[in-house]
């Protein structure tokens, strides 16, 4: 894992294409670049409906105190654990967080990059 992860709107189609790239550069024994970490929403309304403003707050805090527990999280944040437990089991869902063997949840990445075509 890099720290980095771009998350953006794009068809599926394109990140299989990149993966067939890649793919085909491997069989020929060429050297591949590692690929960086993705996240691709289908469309913009997807991508906000996800990654609303709580969930951002709570992957920024999460980020600062590092890995703890979902009803320490809850604390912190000053939310309804439920409602937080819903919301760490979407971001995990995505990769944007780790669930550690232990028990506590933390986020791998140190930048998060979103990117958004404005023309096709």
């Amino acid at each position: 894992m890099s720290g980095k992860i771009r998350i953006g709107v794009g068809k599926a189609e394109e990140s299989a294409h990149r993966f067939i790239e890649i793919w085909h550069q491997a069989e020929q024994g060429k050297r591949v670049k590692v690929p960086e970490e993705r996240l691709v929403f289908e469309d913009l309304e997807t991508l906000l409906r996800v990654l609303t403003p709580r969930r951002w707050a709570l992957l920024r805090r999460l980020k600062r105190e590092g890995s703890t527990s979902v009803r320490a999280l809850a604390k912190l944040l000053g939310r309804d654990y439920k409602n937080v437990h819903a919301d760490v089991k979407a971001l995990a869902l995505l990769g944007l967080i780790i669930r550690e063997e232990r028990g506590g949840v933390l986020v791998p990445w140190e930048t998060v990059t979103a990117e958004m075509r404005l023309v096709a």
